[in-house]
C-alpha cells in the first residue's frame, strides 16, 4: 500500500489539555474524515507509527450552532478516533511524519 494512501484515514492529531491527560493513559486522539472505520485505522497506524493498536474509539461530533457576536454561526461538526496503545508505547506528536 502506498504511503500516500495511509495518511488519508488521518486528518490531524488533536492537542487539547482532555487529550494531553489522555496520552498519559497510553491514548492518543485524532480527527478523521466520516468514511473512517477501526479495521482501517488500526492498520494504517500501526505501519505509519510501528506501535500495536490495542483498542480504538470512533466518536461523531455533531454539527452545532454557536452565537457569536449576537449572529448564529454553524459549527461543522467532525469525526475522532481515541487510539490506545500497548503498555509502554507512545506516538510523538511533535516530531511530525
Amino acid at each position: 500500500m502506498d504511503k500516500l494512501h495511509l495518511y488519508d484515514k488521518i486528518l490531524s492529531p488533536l492537542v487539547t489539555e482532555k487529550t494531553t491527560n489522555l496520552s498519559e493513559q497510553n491514548k492518543i486522539v485524532f480527527k478523521v474524515p466520516a468514511t473512517a472505520n477501526k479495521k482501517n485505522l488500526k492498520t494504517n497506524i500501526e505501519k505509519i507509527f510501528k506501535v500495536n493498536v490495542t483498542k480504538i474509539n470512533i466518536i461523531n461530533k455533531q454539527n452545532r450552532t454557536k452565537l457569536t457576536r449576537g449572529k448564529k454561526v454553524k459549527v461543522s461538526g467532525f469525526k475522532k478516533a481515541i487510539i490506545t496503545l500497548k503498555k509502554g508505547q507512545s506516538i510523538d506528536l511533535t516530531t511530525g511524519v
